[in-house]
């Protein structure tokens, strides 16, 4: 959680069991998500890393490994065996403790509950919080709230409930870090939450100071006194001026940031090699954009046995293309009773 998430996410290795929780719950502080967090989060699928940045919700177990962010789940009780037998690899190499973390996987087992963000809850996630206003978001939200399907009705109803918790300018903070984030690179996303921070800590908003008070020191219950209290006191240029503007005068005192080297993911060292497939990648294997697509249509079964080819039996794979296929893709007949292929709905 927060500075455990900035230290495990540039790992190449991951691992999670049923112990882990993932959270970033700088909001919940009148904060924003840092340490990469704007890097990381919004290189999950879909909006996922948004909602996650806002609402300062948890994934918990293997949720944690089947939405991106692990990229192994090995149950708890394997944890010393998997040690002991990394620590005896006498060639380490990236591919060797793969299969290591492989071997003491599990799959999913009948009694587990499905992953928390799929089906039609997970469309309507993408729906609201693909916007790049909080106004939106939850404007959408409240639509959102009148649907037929309860399970999305609920959702959007306690995701607004959340949010009316949160710190209105954090959330335009970290709506605005995440989507800029998205198009820097590590070092890029690091040197703009630094800013940020400085900002926070030069005066920038009170919300800090107040959430931590009210959450660590006091431990209210409830609302802070956030300031401005509400999201129509204050306007998303006045975020960009006071926390990204190079002429802002809460970030004339930041320094310059430096990383090692090694920590700056680059072509040779993607951080999601070892993760289940993307919904990015699915999609560009079905509409044949991916350079293992081959030339003609996939049906479901030939995409499913692309991809645990190319994952090389790495547990969870048939799950997760099951899971986006599901959502994003239609099953286009052509009439002759043999063939059934998939097509890409966005």
């Amino acid at each position: 959680m927060g500075g455990g998430v900035g230290l495990a996410a540039p790992a190449l290795f991951r691992v999670a069991s049923e112990k882990t929780v993932f959270a970033m719950p700088e909001t919940k502080i009148g904060y924003f998500p840092d340490v990469g967090a704007s890097y990381h989060l919004s290189r999950l699928d879909g909006e996922l890393g948004t909602y996650l940045a806002l609402t300062a919700e948890q994934l918990v177990g293997r949720a944690v490994f089947e939405h991106g962010f692990a990229t192994h789940f090995v149950p708890s009780r394997r944890i010393p065996t998997l040690i002991s037998r990394l620590s005896t690899l006498e060639n380490p190499l990236p591919d060797a403790i793969d299969r290591t973390l492989e071997e003491l996987s599990s799959e999913r087992q009948p009694d587990e509950p499905d992953p928390p963000y799929t089906g039609s809850k997970r469309v309507a996630l993408d729906a609201a919080f693909r916007h790049n206003s909080v106004e939106e978001i939850m404007q959408e939200l409240e639509s959102f709230v009148g649907s037929s399907d309860k399970v999305v009705r609920d959702w959007a109803q306690t995701t607004l409930d959340v949010l009316q918790l949160r710190s209105p300018t954090s959330l335009k903070v970290a709506l605005e870090a995440i989507r800029r984030g998205k198009n820097l690179d590590l070092l890029g996303a690091l040197e703009m939450e630094f800013k940020i921070a400085t900002a926070y800590c030069s005066g920038a908003s009170p919300d800090f100071h107040t959430g931590v008070t009210a959450a660590l020191v006091e431990k209210l219950p409830g609302r802070p006194n956030w300031s401005p209290a509400t999201l129509k006191e204050i306007s998303d240029a006045v975020i960009k001026s006071n926390f990204f503007s190079d002429d802002s005068p809460y970030l004339s005192s930041a320094p310059t940031l430096t990383i090692p080297d090694h920590m700056i993911p680059t072509k040779d060292k993607n951080l999601m090699r070892y993760c289940l497939p993307t919904e990015k990648e699915i999609g560009s294997m079905v509409r044949g954009s991916h350079p293992a697509s081959g030339k003609s249509g996939l049906t479901l079964p030939e995409l499913i046995s692309k991809f645990e080819d190319l994952r090389k039996g790495k547990h969870g794979v048939r799950e997760k293309v099951l899971e986006v296929v599901d959502r994003k893709c239609n099953i286009v007949d052509n009439a002759d009773g043999n063939f059934q292929w998939l097509k890409w709905k966005h």
